[in-house]
């Protein structure tokens, strides 16, 4: 049983009142968490905290995230087990996905610190010097399903920009988020500088989010969570970036390599139970290899290993899109059925003969439940992709014609005969009801800073 508390100021603290944190491997209560629901006292440590931290250069805050970079990674093993049991996803992917990413978002943050440069416009009579500075206070927000990997990816920009930090894991999985905050302790970040809060998002997150001191937020979350952080940030004048959910196709054409496709599609189907929002969760088959793909796709889908869903109740909504499914009139072609455990387990589940204009098809379902879609030509796959409200990637299979069929997707990140490849100097993020903002390289550390023009007239 862990005792996981606030980071406030340096010091750990608790609450009046806390919940328990249930593992979706055995439904077993693993840790109590306190429900916090304000922030005042967090806002107050970053305020006598901002000031020393923002005045450091980016290359002394730059070594700071190496700092913790090399002490996360020391304690990769933990970070890997403790993702495995708030999360149920099999220890291999928490370690070689969440673990390790997480501490390369550090050294990548210090990395791009070190490497930056300043900017300068000339004129005939005069140099104008484009001068950065922190946001100040800023809101962290980050979702369940790859906890310390998106929280980590938030953090490291916003610390190398000279910002003071609130932040808020989920409630559902606060155990990397508590063992950042002891590593951070342990190798003596400023207090202050990191808070760390925790609760339930309608009470400490909108806390976060109303703070008149806190002067922008990083959501990454649903939607509909979305739209209500954007109702209250707006009219404050925050800085807002969210990433929000997705719909994603995976389009394979008739010239893909299936040694390659088949992979790779059943990978961005169901890698962490399709609980990334990235995953492809509607794949499209070019009518004239649909047969092939198929076979090879649902005879590889036998091998895959998947953990539960992060919860009973989550797992229960999972389950009630597939009997939707049906009554539109879709044909489980495999899984479908809720696994006979302790823990929140269902099938990896696909689904054919759905209009690719029904619920199951255009609603973000979150789940290891894929749906299936033959089309003929080009355009009735850009037609059928690009038909939901969500624009957040893609993937598209095709050894002559990926990239241009890329172009014309509404989609913020497509990949070409590849899935989840990532290079974090480029920008991140969706369009429609996908979110507003990018995040990576020159993205993230932008958001996390205020510019201002100074022109100095020559003599």
């Amino acid at each position: 049983m862990i005792e996981v508390l606030n980071l406030v100021g340096g010091e750990f603290v608790g609450e009046d009142e806390s919940f328990d944190d249930i593992s979706p491997l055995d439904n077993e209560v693993i840790a109590s968490v306190p429900r916090t629901k304000n922030v005042d006292s967090a806002v107050s440590k970053a305020e006598l905290a901002i000031d020393a931290w923002s005045n450091l250069s980016i290359s002394e805050r730059s070594e700071w995230l190496d700092k913790i970079a090399n002490e996360l990674e020391s304690h990769i093993e933990e970070v890997a087990r403790l993702e495995s049991i708030d999360t149920g996803k099999p220890r291999e992917v928490a370690l070689n996905v969440d673990a390790k990413r997480s501490v390369y978002n550090f050294r990548f943050f210090a990395d791009f610190g070190r490497n930056m440069s300043s900017q300068t416009f000339e004129m005939e009579d005069a140099m104008n010097f484009v001068h950065r500075k922190p946001v100040g206070i800023v809101g962290l927000i980050s979702p369940w399903n790859l906890p310390l990997y998106l929280l980590s990816w938030k953090i490291a920009p916003a610390l190398l920009m000279g910002n003071c930090i609130i932040a808020k894991p989920s409630e559902l999985t606060p155990l990397t988020a508590h063992l950042l905050a002891k590593i951070t302790v342990e190798i003596g970040l400023p207090p202050g500088v990191l808070n760390i809060v925790h609760g339930y998002g309608p009470e400490v997150g909108q806390a976060i989010v109303e703070h008149p001191k806190i002067k922008a937020i990083s959501f990454t979350g649903g939607t509909a969570t979305g739209k209500i952080v954007a109702a209250t940030a707006a009219p404050m004048f925050k800085k807002l970036s969210l990433e929000l959910g997705g719909k994603n196709a995976a389009i394979v054409l008739d010239d893909a390599d299936l040694s390659k496709a088949v992979p790779g599609v059943l990978r961005s189907s169901f890698l962490n139970s399709g609980q990334i929002c990235l995953c492809g969760s509607r794949v499209l088959v070019q009518e004239s290899i649909y047969d092939e793909f198929m076979s090879s796709y649902l005879k590889e889908l036998r091998d895959f290993e998947i953990g539960p869903l992060i919860s009973v109740q989550h797992r229960d909504k999972v389950a009630s899109y597939i009997e939707l499914a049906q009554q539109e009139g879709g044909e489980i072609l495999a899984g479908g059925n809720i696994i006979d455990k302790n823990g929140a387990f269902i099938e990896p589940t696909v689904i054919g003969e759905l209009s690719h204009l029904s619920r199951t098809a255009t609603e973000e379902i979150f789940g290891p439940v894929v749906t299936i879609h033959k089309f003929n030509t080009d355009e009735e796959a850009i037609e059928i992709a690009n038909c939901t409200e969500y624009g957040l990637s893609g993937s598209v299979w095709s050894e002559n014609r990926g990239k241009e069929l890329a172009e014309r997707l509404d989609s913020g990140v497509i990949w070409v005969n590849t899935w989840l490849h990532r290079d974090l100097r480029t920008p991140f993020g969706g369009v429609k009801n996908s979110g507003v903002g990018r995040e990576g390289g020159q993205w993230s550390v932008d958001f996390f800073s205020e510019f201002s023009n100074i022109c100095v007239k020559n003599k």
